[in-house]
């Protein structure tokens, strides 16, 4: 039995953080899931989900407030406190990016959206999916291959991002006319790359915890 073996054996389960690492995920699912809908259907009847995504992102800002409370008042953590906030922080930025997508669209009347869009809000959701299924694993880290394979996934879907974000791009500025609709797009565009690029330092994050107390 190794020496982190031990430890988390003489360690007593964890309550308090497991639980909130598992409300933050689900709740970037959530997230997510709204943001793709929302680019499915026309600009009148998004209003709705854009103010759930609001509410979301709030309930982020919460977990990772009454995460950090937390580590304040417990001594024993179930693993590096430093990682918890971490990887805390880490979850509610990726839930701060999709935020600023959703945001951007509703403040610039994004009429049009195009494929790119819409598969990059499939991308980020995916993204979202593989990062709770990876954290509902912390709890028993002795399934090091579930977390492993989550990760390698994040890490392909940031790489399909930047390959739809540089095609899109590219189409913009070889395609479209008006000077503003080129800022509209590029902007909304870039929020969605950053946040993969946000799942993928979960994905690290997630990885190295998971070797550590393997």
């Amino acid at each position: 039995m190794s020496i982190n073996s031990i430890f988390q054996f003489l360690v007593p389960k964890d309550k308090k953080f497991f639980p909130l690492f598992e409300e933050a995920s689900s709740n970037l699912i959530e997230l997510a899931s709204n943001l793709h809908e929302a680019v499915n259907l026309p600009l009148k009847e998004r209003e709705v989900l854009f103010q759930r995504i609001d509410e979301l992102e709030q309930k982020g800002e919460d977990i990772t407030r009454q995460t950090n409370l937390e580590l304040s008042r417990n001594f024993i953590t179930p693993f590096d406190r430093e990682d918890i906030h971490t990887l805390i922080t880490s979850i509610d930025n990726v839930a701060d990016y999709l935020h600023g997508a959703a945001s951007r669209m509703r403040l610039y009347q994004v009429d049009k959206i195009t494929k790119s869009i819409r598969k990059m809000t499939e991308i980020n959701l995916e993204a979202c999916q593989n990062i709770d299924s990876a954290v509902k694993e912390l709890r028993n880290l002795k399934n090091f291959k579930v977390i492993k394979d989550a990760c390698a996934r994040i890490n392909k879907l940031e790489n399909k991002s930047d390959n739809v974000y540089n095609k899109a791009v590219f189409e913009i500025f070889e395609n479209e006319t008006d000077a503003k609709n080129i800022i509209k797009y590029k902007e909304v565009l870039s929020v969605l790359e950053s946040a993969t690029d946000k799942c993928k330092s979960v994905a690290n994050i997630l990885e190295s915890i998971s070797v550590k107390h393997s």
